[in-house]
């Protein structure tokens, strides 16, 4: 099938090539005129033949939002926006109805995979209209990793992001977790060889996961991640499900003390934080800053690129 790709950064670049090496055509447009196949919304929409199917991926909030605008001016009845961005779920609401208004179906989706995605696959929660979900389904699965799971249909409009909001909600305090028990080992005179146990704890124990992995990862590159500064920043939906938690009554002790961990990380040179900012490093590509030895608080640095992927341990 033909798909519309807009935002080609680390994610959107990746899933075009994911996508094409599935056999299927992708036309993508980007404001960086190097990576991109077209250059305006406008001339995407004419490349495509109807029924055209779209799929957003720009920052959450006015991006995505002046982005749909738009499409709702160029698109026709029957065509399809999809939101793969990191979108507030309430928004989709919004837009679906925006879109509906002049025929246009909306899908959202919520994507997680990060730099590895391309290779992996990514995995995929989508909400909307099963009629709007099937024209996108081809797309799903050439993205999604391979075999039965890493892709599911949520719910209605909404539920993909508000999945995917959970999800990043929990991946926050299994992070602070293993930067917790990490800035322990590290505390004890007694223990000698701090990368080797979280290496341990890799096979055979209850604890390990791709995020394990990750981490030794991570202390293979920088054995006491000395060279990293202890800040770890917040994409929001960490903030998305501690909201969403009040308004429906459900107590979230460790996914939001995981995200006041990443505030305290704002005062101080944390080093739990350094393991956190690794993490989001080896995963996302997020950037971190460099530690500035002339002083215990660091200063902002250059990114430091993720390592090489781990091995087949990464699957667990």
């Amino acid at each position: 099938m033909e798909l519309g790709l807009v935002g080609l950064g680390k994610m959107g670049g990746n899933m075009r090539e994911r996508i094409r090496r599935a056999g299927h055509t992708v036309i993508g447009y980007d404001r960086n005129a190097d990576v991109a196949d077209v250059h305006s919304l406008e001339e995407l929409v004419n490349a495509l033949k109807a029924p055209r199917v779209v799929w957003v991926m720009v920052p959450s909030g006015a991006a995505t939002q002046s982005t749909v605008d738009e499409l709702s001016g160029l698109l026709s009845p029957g065509d399809v926006v999809v939101d793969g961005g990191n979108s507030r779920w309430t928004d989709d609401q919004k837009h679906a109805v925006e879109l509906g208004i002049k025929g246009i179906g909306f899908v959202d989706c919520g994507v997680s995979g990060g730099v590895w995605g391309l290779e992996n696959g990514y995995a995929l929660m989508y909400g909307g209209l099963p009629e709007h979900v099937a024209k996108v389904k081809p797309v799903f699965d050439a993205l999604k990793p391979e075999g039965d799971k890493g892709s599911v249909h949520a719910g209605k409009v909404g539920a993909g992001h508000f999945a995917k909001m959970v999800h990043n909600g929990i991946e926050y305090a299994m992070m602070q977790a293993y930067a917790e028990g990490w800035e322990l080992l590290e505390k004890v005179d007694a223990v000698t060889d701090v990368r080797e146990v979280f290496r341990s704890w890799q096979d055979g124990t209850v604890i390990r996961s791709w995020l394990l992995d990750l981490a030794v990862n991570a202390l293979d590159g920088d054995e006491h991640l000395d060279a990293l500064r202890g800040y770890a920043d917040d994409s929001g939906e960490g903030r998305w499900t501690v909201e969403a938690a009040i308004d429906h009554a459900v107590p979230l002790p460790a996914i939001t003390a995981s995200l006041f961990a990443r505030f305290a990380s704002r005062q101080d040179d944390s080093p739990q934080m350094k393991m956190v900012a690794a993490l989001r490093n080896q995963f996302g590509g997020h950037a971190v800053e460099q530690a500035d030895e002339s002083g215990p608080g660091g200063k902002p640095g250059k990114p430091v690129k993720p390592g090489k992927q781990p091995g087949p341990k990464n699957k667990k």
